[in-house]
């Protein structure tokens, strides 16, 4: 049997991935084939809206886009405004 503090433990190392969702466009087929470089595709949300955060398919938490500054200034990221129950999300 495995001891549950090792499996925790070695759990807690492996990285997961998460998707930051903005938004989303709907254009149409005639509308998405005249795009070119410069163009902007209008999505359904303003820039103060929250984003959401998603592991897989599951929403895990939403926040706000914001500008990093020092070293990582250029680069955004996400204040976390909300946190879903990871327990009942995963």
């Amino acid at each position: 049997m495995v001891d549950d503090e090792m499996t925790s433990g070695i759990l807690n190392q492996v990285p997961i991935e998460i998707t930051i969702s903005v938004g989303r466009a709907r254009p149409l087929v005639r509308d998405l084939l005249k795009l070119k470089r410069d163009s902007v595709l209008a999505l359904d949300r303003r820039v103060e809206d929250p984003v959401e955060l998603f592991i897989g398919d599951k929403l895990i938490a939403r926040g706000q886009l914001q500008e990093l500054d020092g070293d990582q200034a250029g680069y955004l990221g996400v204040r976390l405004t909300e946190i879903i129950d990871l327990r009942e999300a995963l």
